[in-house]
């Protein structure tokens, strides 16, 4: 099962292909010849460019946005790492369906669609239409006693995300990423701490706002957890299985899936980014096709781009997680991509060039 699992993992990491040269040289010249000084909109034109690149296409489009939310719980609450009760994983999909959480707001703003997936919620949600049911188990296992899933069921999770990719991929330009699950700064902040070779107390922040005490403990779970498993980060699924979530891993899918379907992904906090960072290690070639949407105020999350090579768009000091973070990316993404599109060059224009 985690053979053929990891067969067709490495199958979409095949089709994952490098950007063209002689497309970016064309965006580029046409970017150098618009009505503006050279450069003189900055990132919101390299983002222009990006996305061409990733789509194909001298002229991008992004008219089709979703933001995936993955939920998933952990039993590493039982340790007291969050503020909150896991009850309030449950309580969250029901109000991402009725559209009041942070997430449903910012993206009717940004124009794009959210599709809550259950990777792991401990409760049933099957009477719940408009989500996707992917649970894989009801919650991980407690970290600090073994491995939070079997090697299988992250395979399956990470197979799960490209699933998805590959559902709405033929209809979605702009894919951005989000979570949900108590608990899941702790095996993000783990996952930093692994594969960034950080000191735990340099990756792991206060989540859902703990107090001190709270958050010392809150190291010494992520310690005792990396002691007891032993995770190997030449092996990024290893990493997965015996820290990660199944929120995350669906986020690692996710991205992969995108990427071979040559779909941006705008990245969320701290938990899609460990999501990424697993992305990233089986396949560094996916790092172009993802934008970092912000910086979180979570301490663990830069430290995690730079290991990736990527800079974020905005610093608004967001902790909320949910691809709240993604949905306001989006808005930037697409500002890039009408500049590239819509900024008549000189000679449209009939405008003197610098001489």
């Amino acid at each position: 099962m985690s053979e053929n699992g990891m067969q067709k993992i490495n199958e979409v990491i095949r089709r994952i292909r490098p950007m063209d040269p002689e497309l970016d040289r064309r965006v580029q010249a046409r970017l150098d010849s618009q009505t503006l000084p050279l450069g003189s909109l900055g990132r919101i034109q390299s983002l222009g460019k990006q996305v061409a690149l990733i789509q194909g296409k001298e002229r991008p489009d992004v008219r089709n946005k979703k933001v995936f939310t993955f939920a998933g719980d952990h039993g590493v609450v039982e340790e007291g790492v969050s503020a909150y009760p896991k009850e309030v994983t449950l309580e969250m999909v029901r109000n991402f369906v009725r559209g009041g959480a942070g997430i449903n707001v910012l993206a009717r703003h940004a124009g794009a669609e959210v599709v809550v997936v259950d990777m792991g919620v401990d409760g049933d949600l099957l009477e719940l239409a408009g989500i996707e049911h992917q649970k894989v188990a009801r919650g991980t296992r407690n970290f600090t006693r073994g491995p939070a899933m079997t090697r299988e069921q992250a395979v399956s999770a990470i197979n799960i995300g490209i699933s998805l990719a590959e559902k709405y991929g033929d209809q979605t330009d702009l894919i951005g990423t989000g979570d949900m699950g108590i608990g899941n700064t702790t095996p993000s902040s783990a996952i930093a701490a692994v594969f960034t070779d950080r000191p735990v107390a340099q990756v792991t922040g206060r989540g859902t706002g703990i107090g001190d005490e709270a958050l010392r403990r809150k190291i010494r779970v992520i310690e005792k957890a990396m002691d007891v498993n032993r995770p190997d980060p030449s092996d990024p699924v290893d990493v997965l299985h015996k820290l990660g979530g199944f929120e995350i891993a669906g986020i690692t899918g996710l991205i992969l899936g995108a990427a071979a379907r040559r779909i941006p992904v705008v990245i969320d906090g701290l938990i899609s980014t460990a999501g990424a960072l697993i992305a990233y290690t089986l396949a560094p070639q996916v790092a172009p096709y993802m934008i970092a949407a912000h910086r979180s105020v979570e301490i663990g999350h830069q430290v995690m781009l730079d290991r990736m090579g990527l800079q974020p768009l905005l610093d608004l000091n967001l902790r909320l997680g949910e691809g709240t973070g993604a949905a306001l990316g989006f808005l930037i993404v697409e500002a890039g991509v009408k500049v590239l599109n819509e900024v008549s060059t000189f000679s449209e224009a009939g405008v003197s060039e610098k001489s």
